[in-house]
């Protein structure tokens, strides 16, 4: 677990642990010397005496001139306020250290997981589930913070306790190794039959979490559907299962806490007890004589107790969410596809040569594939589904890599160098268009700033600015969420405008017009083939129809080009 932990943070992190480490070092110190500074105190205002008898009060007593023991005791007394006081403070400001670099770690987190799947290469990322993605950065990483928090505290109670037994031991250490076994042999007890079953329903929370979010995101996504179906009862009732376990493992999980807690608090008692036994047993006699040591267990045990809680209550809170540093580890271990800044002039021609492309080693999607697509072209695909089309499209647009072969653009090799450079130059209008709850113009520029005139000169590129203005609010129209305030066709075009607002050099048509009725169809293609030479156009289309404006069609079959 700390191996994972350590790979996770940056060198600045780390600086700052250690020095976590060492400050609750600093505070057990400080703890200890509350529990045993206490007694002195209690013993010298109960007896004068010792001032005289004790060389340590006598020392004190002389250095600083008293002239009474009441005073003494009075500015003992005061002293100890203050101490008390600046031990709040320093653990106050403990307090607020350990939720700084905790709580701050959930952003960096969470930051470098969105990052990192941004940064994710497109096969890779096409393979993750959505709702999982959200889940990770939304919960596991805030879940990962809260581990990293029990941890410390947890090492900070473990320098207390040791010190206090240290103390203890000093006292006496007979007595001392006495409750040590009896507080050993419980807390084995503890983790042998407490702990497993926080284990099992912390994996049981991460499953149903999971699913919890994997259903909202289905049933939000096919709201339509499951309305026209009337499977609103059957979708609600697996929400209902995994909105269940989800509670199920933190009532759980919260209930063994504090059942740990109270057997804790059951034992703190239980070993006052034990104490006075011993004392009376060993001394055959009444225990006035030994009030200052049993004054100083029962101390020790006041401050031991808790801190032996707060152990075993942040190790099974680690134990509840530890499956969240697997899934943040795992994910921040990918390493990000990196592309070089080369950049690449397009002037002449798009030539593939020899491509070969597999999801699957010895499954070929695209087997061979020689294409030379003319600058300012309109070239069409057509072919049965599965034929290769969109991924050939993926591969023309620097999504895919090759597997064989090569892609030159006029006399140079596409790679990873020079990919981001023609990623730039690609406009791309899907099949399934995703649109932002937010106005036209933010969608057209896929951002809250944007340049008015560009996005006003794209929509009228698409054909839609005038309707907007005339029946909506212009470039502040909200669109709903994903489009829902559109009809298909007016997404399509907000769509087309979002792909024409970079000014591209290459237009790609994945299918995104396969939804439309004919009639609306034929006319946005007209509109499309009406943007001029100098834009070059692929298309994929189902309907032959559709590429009537195209200059030539290449028909792909099994993956490869049907002469």
């Amino acid at each position: 677990m700390i191996s994972k932990l350590i790979e996770l943070l940056s060198k600045r992190d780390k600086e700052f642990l250690f020095f976590m480490v060492f400050f609750s070092i600093f505070i057990s110190l400080i703890e200890t010397i509350g529990v045993g500074v206490i007694m002195p105190f209690i013993s010298v205002a109960s007896d004068f005496s010792l001032i005289e008898s004790n060389r340590y009060f006598n020392l004190i007593y002389n250095y600083f001139g008293f002239n009474s023991a009441i005073n003494f005791v009075i500015v003992f007394g005061v002293g100890l306020v203050f101490f008390y006081v600046i031990r709040a403070l320093f653990n106050y400001l403990y307090i607020y250290y350990l939720a700084k670099f905790t709580k701050g770690r959930y952003h960096i987190f969470a930051y470098r997981l969105f990052k990192n799947y941004m940064g994710h290469n497109y096969k890779d990322f096409i393979e993750k589930n959505s709702a999982n993605i959200i889940k990770t950065i939304v919960n596991e990483a805030n879940n990962l913070t809260f581990l990293m928090e029990q941890l410390l505290l947890m090492i900070s109670e473990i320098f207390v306790i040791t010190f206090i037994y240290t103390f203890l031991l000093y006292i006496n250490w007979k007595m001392t190794l006495l409750l040590t076994i009896y507080l050993g042999i419980n807390i084995l007890f503890l983790k042998t039959t407490i702990s497993p079953k926080i284990a099992k329903y912390g994996k049981l929370r991460e499953e149903a979490q999971s699913s919890f979010y994997n259903i909202l995101s289905s049933s939000i996504g096919n709201f339509k559907i499951f309305k026209l179906r009337g499977e609103e009862e059957s979708i609600a009732n697996k929400f209902a299962i995994s909105s269940h376990n989800f509670a199920k493992a933190n009532i759980i999980n919260l209930s063994l806490a504090h059942l740990s807690r109270l057997f804790l608090e059951a034992i703190g008692f239980t070993l006052v007890v034990i104490i006075v036994i011993y004392l009376v047993y060993t001394n055959r006699d009444d225990i006035s004589s030994h009030l200052s040591i049993l004054m100083a267990f029962v101390l020790g045990l006041y401050r031991l107790m808790p801190s032996a809680n707060r152990i075993v209550s942040s190790y099974h809170q680690i134990l509840f969410v530890y499956k969240s540093l697997d899934i943040v580890h795992k994910e921040l271990i990918y390493t990000p596809e990196e592309l070089g800044d080369d950049s690449i002039e397009f002037k002449d021609k798009i030539r593939l040569k020899n491509i070969s492309f597999s999801y699957i080693d010895g499954k070929d999607i695209l087997k061979d594939i020689n294409l030379d697509i003319k600058k300012g072209e309109r070239v069409g695909i057509v072919g049965e589904s599965g034929s290769g089309k969109s991924t050939l499209i993926d591969i023309l647009i620097g999504l895919y890599l090759p597997n064989k072969g090569d892609i030159y653009i006029d006399d140079t090799k596409l790679d990873k160098n020079n990919l981001k450079s023609w990623r730039k130059k690609i406009g791309y209008i899907p099949q399934d268009i995703y649109l932002l709850d937010a106005t036209i113009a933010q969608n057209v520029a896929l951002s809250e700033e944007y340049d008015e005139q560009r996005v006003i000169k794209a929509l009228k590129q698409a054909n839609i600015y005038d309707f907007l203005v005339e029946h909506h609010d212009g470039l502040n129209t909200l669109t709903g969420e994903n489009g829902v305030k559109l009809s298909g066709g007016q997404k399509q075009r907000v769509a087309i405008a979002r792909a024409l607002y970079h000014n591209p050099e290459v237009l790609v048509l994945d299918e995104a017009t396969s939804a439309l009725d004919s009639d609306t169809e034929s006319k946005i293609m007209q509109e499309i083939y009406a943007l001029g030479k100098d834009i070059t156009m692929i298309i994929i289309a189902h309907r032959v129809s559709t590429l009537d404006g195209c200059d030539r069609v290449i028909k792909l079959n099994r993956g490869v080009i049907d002469e």
